[in-house]
């Protein structure tokens, strides 16, 4: 029985110190105890997924030559898919991503009264509904601010290249005066994303926001006549100007591999 024992209690012990020794770290740290062992990872690869939320920044926006200055954003879901590569040098990290995105945002206004609208009347209210398809290419600088053990806190951010792929973008104008409203949307964008993130082992999560630098929207175009001719690009855009910029919030998660 006591020799039973010994060989349970020592069984124990070894199963104990094996567990100890493969215990969790995160991408790229270097573990004091265990130097020169497999936690030391100079590139990475993962995958992430997550949610975006849209808000659209409008400015030259006039219907009909009025200048419209009041513009309410009502946030919708979207989301996206990404893959990436990580750097690691201690602890900054270089992080190139590639990513799919839909994102979708709804704007409302009210549209302009005529001059000759009596008083008391209440405006009609019309809306721009976008849910916009893109491939993202944002390459990121991190520092980690926190990297013991499983454990690490990071703050990003870099440039991100961003293709704005038409055929699958979808843009809808509702309760315009105009007939088949058409926008055509800039192909190429630049943005700066900035962020933190936190990582637990191998599983990670990020929030992030991009900012666009510039209009997104090329020209707006429209039918001016009953038997729908439609108008070149100067002429319509004198009806209609409208110039946004996209900013993105995202959360996401994530695994290295």
């Amino acid at each position: 029985m006591g020799s039973r024992l010994i060989i349970i209690s020592m069984w124990l012990l070894t199963f104990s110190t094996t567990m100890w020794g493969q215990h969790p770290s995160v991408p790229g740290t270097y573990d004091d105890d265990h130097p020169k062992t497999q936690k030391e990872h100079s590139v990475n690869f993962g995958v992430k997924g997550g949610f975006t939320s849209s808000l659209f920044l409008v400015s030259n926006f006039s219907v009909n030559g009025v200048v419209i200055n009041e513009v309410q954003n009502n946030y919708k879901i979207g989301y996206f898919g990404s893959v990436f590569m990580r750097l690691n040098v201690e602890r900054h990290f270089l992080q190139p991503e590639i990513s799919y995105n839909i994102n979708r945002c709804n704007i409302t206004f009210e549209k302009p009264l005529p001059d000759d609208a009596p008083d008391g009347v209440i405006p009609e209210e019309a809306s721009i509904t976008s849910s916009i398809h893109s491939i993202d290419i944002p390459v990121i600088y991190g520092y980690n601010i926190i990297k013991e053990g499983p454990y690490s806190l990071a703050i990003f951010g870099g440039p991100k290249i961003r293709y704005i792929w038409a055929r699958k973008s979808k843009v809808t104008f509702d309760n315009f005066d105009q007939q088949n409203i058409k926008e055509k949307l800039r192909p190429l964008n630049l943005s700066i994303t900035a962020g933190v993130a936190v990582t637990i082992s191998r599983i990670f999560f990020d929030f992030r926001y991009d900012i666009g630098l510039h209009n997104i929207s090329k020209n707006v175009t429209y039918d001016v006549s009953s038997n729908g001719d439609i108008t070149d690009e100067a002429n319509s855009n004198n009806e209609i100007r409208f110039h946004r910029r996209d900013n993105v919030l995202s959360f996401s998660f994530g695994v290295f591999f």
